[in-house]
C-alpha cells in the first residue's frame, strides 16, 4: 500500500502473526510498553489492527523490507479515542523487531505515513505519544518534523507506573 525505497507498509496478513507475536513478547522491544504480550494478546491486537484498516482505510501497517519481504514490525496511523485533552485524534506510531533497529526504518516509514496522512486521507494534524524515557522514539518524532506540545498522564496506564507520563508530539499539515 505504501512504499519507500526500502520498505513496504501494508495491511496485515496471516503470515505476519507469528513474527508479530515474537516481537510483542520480546522484553527489549516492549521496554516502553506496560508489559509484553502473550500470543493470545498479539492475536487480539492483530485482529484489531485489521479491523481498524477495514473501518478507516489505514492502520499501524505491517512493515516489511522490500528486498526480502521480511516482516520487521509496524509503522502507521491509528485513530485514538482514549480520554485525553487532544483526543479523538490520529496518531503515528511504530514498533520494530530488534534486528530492524538502528537502520532508519522507523524514520523512513514514518515520513511516508505522514505523507499518506496529509495528502491521501487529508488529515490536518497528526499526533504521537511515547513515555518520557523513550528517547529513541522522541528522536524519530523530531526527525520527521514533529514538535513536542506537552506531557500527559496516559489514561490506559495505571497510576504510579513508571511509563504513565508521556510526551505528546504533534505535526500540522504544511
Amino acid at each position: 500500500m505504501i512504499k519507500t525505497p526500502r520498505l513496504g507498509l501494508r495491511n496485515w496478513q496471516p503470515s505476519d502473526l507469528e513474527p508479530f507475536a515474537e516481537m510483542n513478547s520480546d522484553e527489549a522491544v516492549m521496554e516502553y510498553f506496560p508489559k509484553t504480550l502473550s500470543k493470545e494478546e498479539s492475536l487480539d491486537l492483530y485482529n484489531r489492527l485489521k479491523e481498524h484498516f477495514e473501518k478507516h482505510g489505514y492502520t499501524y501497517f505491517a512493515a516489511e523490507t522490500i528486498s526480502d519481504k521480511k516482516f520487521i514490525g509496524f509503522i502507521g496511523l491509528a485513530y485514538q479515542t482514549y480520554e485525553a485533552h487532544f483526543t479523538p485524534c490520529v496518531d503515528i506510531g511504530w514498533r520494530l523487531r530488534r534486528e530492524a533497529w538502528g537502520k532508519g526504518y522507523a524514520t523512513e516509514g514514518a515520513k511516508a505515513c505522514l505523507d499518506f496522512g496529509f495528502n491521501k486521507i487529508k488529515l490536518e494534524e497528526i499526533y504521537s505519544v511515547t513515555p518520557l524515557p523513550n528517547l529513541k522514539s522522541v528522536n524519530v518524532m523530531k526527525k520527521i518534523g514533529m514538535k513536542k506540545v506537552g506531557e500527559f498522564g496516559h489514561p490506559n496506564i495505571e497510576e504510579g507506573h513508571p511509563l504513565k507520563v508521556c510526551n505528546l508530539f504533534r505535526i500540522s499539515k504544511q
